[in-house]
């Protein structure tokens, strides 16, 4: 450990860092998975996911350009139940609105892939990249292909006879792209100097568990979108007139409510807010008692204010019964929580440690 420091200090010292280049490429590919995570909310809230009723993954960049290809279009998204059910009285105009939001998220999704793989291939051929990093960023672009045949998967759920996707492969769908957002993250963190704060005995453990939590949650709240189960209930903190609702299992075997009674997946989803709040609560003061004044320690309270804040836009969001600005800005709120509960589990964990130069 003592010479891993001393060669941080040397490079320090030398104003050279070797990992700067990696932390600029990964972060803007962290950002860019924000704003396809964002988009993606968007196109779900506006009910624009099954616009696009056929996977091109290379001729599907180009959108239509003419009013044929508009109409083309639009008589392949009038064959689906969505149309046929919910928007018989479209127009072609109204089509557009939300084929661009579909064409939108599927071309971020296809410009990640190159953000990612061009400056992986160049650092890859330049030796910038260490050996231990290699197979878990070829892993990340591998499972960036693996989400977007997922999400046709879950559009395609929605072509025969649903009006919106399953709300079972909306929660694969988002949960994955949480953990390549994670994992950037997490490699990120890795490549960035640390603060010399002793981390506490037991803080990684507690901040992974957190750290599950919060992506737990995520998958909670994919699950209430996909049943569109906050449009109703929408009281707080009172829910159906009490603190624990009736009814909650009144489907048959018990364990499919949880999954399908959008009654039920909205209660689990607040208890998940409530556990989530209180680890955080209980976080916060434990690193304030046994580390007050580490970094670690305004890494707790700041993750505790960020759950509170996103409570509250989730409270927001139901009251309002999902308001579109609203539920949007809960999504973002979610994808800031999980994100940062990441860097604060890597801090714990630290840096990767610096490559030991051979001796001449």
């Amino acid at each position: 450990m003592a010479h891993v420091t001393a060669i941080r200090q040397e490079t320090m010292k030398s104003g050279r860092d070797d990992r700067r280049p990696l932390r600029i490429w990964l972060g803007l590919v962290v950002l860019a998975l924000f704003a396809l995570v964002m988009v993606g909310g968007a196109t779900r809230l506006t009910q624009s996911g099954l616009s696009i009723t056929e996977w091109k993954p290379i001729h599907g960049v180009v959108p239509p350009l003419n009013e044929q290809q508009w109409q083309e279009e639009f008589d392949l998204y009038k064959r689906i139940p969505q149309y046929q059910k919910m928007n018989s009285d479209m127009t072609l105009e109204g089509f557009k609105n939300i084929y661009w939001w579909e064409w939108a998220h599927r071309l971020l999704a296809r410009s990640i892939g190159i953000l990612f793989f061009l400056p992986f291939l160049y650092f890859l051929a330049k030796g910038k990249i260490e050996k231990r990093l290699r197979l878990p960023l070829l892993g990340i672009f591998l499972l960036g292909g693996l989400q977007g045949a997922i999400g046709w998967w879950m559009v395609a759920s929605g072509l025969t006879e649903l009006t919106s996707v399953s709300q079972y492969r909306l929660a694969v769908h988002l949960v994955m792209a949480c953990l390549i957002f994670s994992s950037t993250i997490w490699i990120m963190r890795g490549l960035t100097p640390h603060s010399s704060d002793e981390a506490p005995g037991g803080g990684a453990l507690f901040a992974g568990v957190i750290a599950f939590l919060a992506l737990f949650q995520i998958y909670l709240g994919a699950l209430v979108a996909g049943l569109h189960a906050g449009m109703s209930y929408n009281t707080w903190p009172l829910m159906d007139g009490a603190l624990v609702p009736g009814d909650l299992f009144i489907q048959k075997p018990w364990w499919i409510n949880l999954f399908e009674n959008p009654k039920t997946v909205q209660f689990v989803h607040r208890c998940g807010a409530y556990v989530l709040f209180a680890a955080a609560l209980i976080q916060a003061i434990w690193l304030f008692r046994v580390a007050r004044g580490s970094t670690h320690c305004r890494r707790g309270i700041v993750f505790l204010l960020l759950v509170t804040i996103q409570a509250g836009l989730g409270i927001a969001t139901l009251l309002t019964q999902v308001d579109l600005h609203a539920a949007l800005t809960h999504q973002i709120g979610a994808l800031i929580v999980l994100g940062f509960a990441i860097a604060h589990w890597r801090g714990f964990v630290g840096e990767y440690p610096r490559e030991i130069p051979a001796k001449v």
